[in-house]
């Protein structure tokens, strides 16, 4: 059985090293990313009780455990959900996300939300999109460029999923660079909102479906085939259908995996069971990403060193590195140039050397 490392000076040196590897980072949630100190300040301005009031506390607090469900992960989002109704909220949480992935060498991200789960006050969904890019620009003071993607609801009506595809479309040119579907798998199909999709794919944005997390393999099938996704969030369940696992693989359809966070919503029953490894070994196209920081209590870093305890190796990782990069919903022009930047330090970091780290 694999098993966590511990706190001892192997795993902070493992820790350590990862974090010098260059990293691109493609599914990450704004509102499950939050510093717990940043709850209580803004929670403290909204009133909003919290089951908390100390930093320490309220980080175990919102960790979500191992061996729930996906509702149950999603459940947390109530709380960070209220601290985050005004521009300055949006625009501190957007920047501070982006100066705690410059910290592990995240060199380029791709940060979603939903617009519309952030007007309760005064906001417009446009403003909330305005607000997230002004704090992402402020974070990339420190190296760690930052996009944006913006998500639909699956249980939210069609006709404001189409909205807020014409509302990414609209924003295309000034950092937003992709359209999700994220929210309560089972039961909520991607087909629902194929309009929205259409949108989001005649305004040139690249496409991204949460599937296969809480739903089998037919959730994958329609994001790809029906929806025109080119990316999926998880794919957790790829493995239960090989023809269509095979498929993915040869139309180099990118797979973002959270290896902690399927843990957390059931999705697997404990790493060793995750298959990143098989994915990798069958040749997908692939990433390693946190899902949400403080939710699942992860860093990018973290993923990387859980991924080691799977037996996937330094020169495996960078390749899993670079697949990030390559993975990116970005101008070819501007991908060429940001794969030419890491590619040689991601050759030093190699140092030669291609064994798990022990």
């Amino acid at each position: 059985m694999v098993k966590e490392r511990g706190k001892d000076s192997g795993a902070a040196e493992l820790q350590r090293r990862l974090q010098r590897l260059p990293k691109a980072e493609l599914h990450v949630h704004l509102d499950g990313s939050l510093r717990p100190e940043t709850l209580l300040d803004l929670s403290r301005e909204s009133a909003e009780a919290l089951p908390s009031t100390s930093p320490e506390g309220l980080r175990d607090y919102m960790r979500a455990p191992t061996g729930g469900t996906l509702d149950d992960y999603l459940e947390r989002f109530r709380i960070t959900l209220a601290a985050m109704q005004s521009r300055e909220s949006l625009r501190r949480v957007a920047s501070e996300l982006v100066e705690d992935m410059a910290a592990e060498d995240v060199r380029y991200a791709e940060i979603r939300y939903s617009p519309v789960l952030h007007t309760q006050g005064e906001l417009q969904p446009a403003d909330t999109v305005e607000a997230v890019l002004e704090g992402l620009r402020r974070g990339e003071e420190l190296g760690t460029r930052a996009s944006l993607i913006i998500c639909a609801i699956r249980d939210m009506p069609p006709a404001t999923s189409e909205m807020l595809a014409e509302l990414a479309v609209a924003w295309r040119d000034a950092g937003v660079v992709g359209f999700d579907l994220a929210g309560a798998e089972r039961d909520n199909p991607p087909t629902r909102h194929e309009a929205a999709f259409r949108i989001a794919r005649l305004g040139g944005l690249g496409v991204t479906v949460h599937a296969g997390e809480d739903a089998g393999p037919e959730s994958i099938r329609d994001a790809v085939h029906l929806c025109g996704a080119r990316r999926i969030g998880h794919g957790t369940r790829l493995q239960e259908d090989r023809k269509l696992l095979e498929s993915l693989r040869d139309f180099r359809v990118h797979l973002e995996c959270c290896l902690v966070s399927n843990v957390q919503t059931g999705a697997v029953p404990d790493l060793a069971s995750h298959p990143v490894r098989k994915y990798y070994d069958a040749g997908l196209h692939l990433s390693l990403n946190t899902d949400n920081r403080l939710i699942s209590g992860t860093t990018l870093s973290e993923e990387y060193g859980r991924a080691t305890l799977l037996g996937l190796s330094d020169r495996e990782l960078a390749g899993i590195a670079r697949m990030s990069f390559e993975g990116a919903f970005l101008p070819w022009p501007e991908k060429q140039r940001l794969l030419e930047e890491v590619d040689g330090e991601i050759e030093v970091w190699l140092a030669g050397e291609d064994q798990p780290v022990t």
